[in-house]
């Protein structure tokens, strides 16, 4: 019995989260309603209470499913790099650039962002940041992986390279989420084009 109420509190969770998300991305964050949500995935407005605190902690949530995905997807690229710096750089990032608007609409980013920046001590925000710091840290890790495979110098401090990737990322894909009218591609040349300096200070 208990192995069937953990399928079906994953269920419930998944319906939750995947009408959430449809909803937010159609009608807007702001606008969204915690009875539609209940609505639409099939559970009470007592059963979302079960799970979530308030609307915010539901987005917090989508965010973790999209940013665990690309993490998942990023092992591989650090265990199996391409034999090429910024080929490797660029399959890492890539992953995490084209996958960014799967779940999440630009404005479900703008509003994640809002409020990890106006409350970073509450859950949702300590949240946030762990999941920047996991990005951080495969950045990193496939740095060391590169330097152990003879691509990037040794010499090279790997902690302080992912951090400054990382941010400068970040930072890329801030100014990205701003504008509508913003396209991945264009983002993701920009990110190639302003790495390409990196990587040829730090290749072997």
């Amino acid at each position: 019995m208990s192995g069937l109420r953990a399928r079906q509190k994953a269920d419930r969770h998944r319906r939750i989260i995947e009408a959430a998300a449809a909803l937010f991305r159609d009608t807007g964050y702001e606008a969204a309603k915690i009875e539609t949500i209940a609505a639409q995935a099939e559970v009470s407005v007592g059963t979302i209470y079960n799970y979530y605190q308030n609307k915010g902690d539901i987005l917090g949530a989508i965010v973790s499913m999209e940013v665990n995905e690309v993490l998942n997807a990023g092992r591989g690229v650090v265990a199996n790099p391409p034999a090429n710096v910024g080929d490797a750089l660029d399959t890492l990032l890539g992953i995490y650039i084209e996958h960014s608007l799967h779940y999440l609409s630009k404005e479900m980013w703008r509003q994640a962002m809002a409020i990890s920046t106006q409350l970073p001590d509450s859950p949702f925000g300590q949240a946030y940041t762990a999941l920047d710091r996991a990005l951080t840290e495969q950045i990193r890790a496939l740095f060391v992986r590169l330097q152990a495979i003879g691509l990037v110098r040794r010499d090279i401090d790997g902690q302080a390279l992912g951090e400054l990737m990382f941010n400068n990322m970040n930072m890329m894909f801030i100014e990205f989420v701003k504008r509508d009218e913003a396209r991945i591609a264009e983002l993701r040349a920009a990110i190639r084009r302003q790495n390409r300096i990196l990587v040829a200070a730090i290749a072997v």
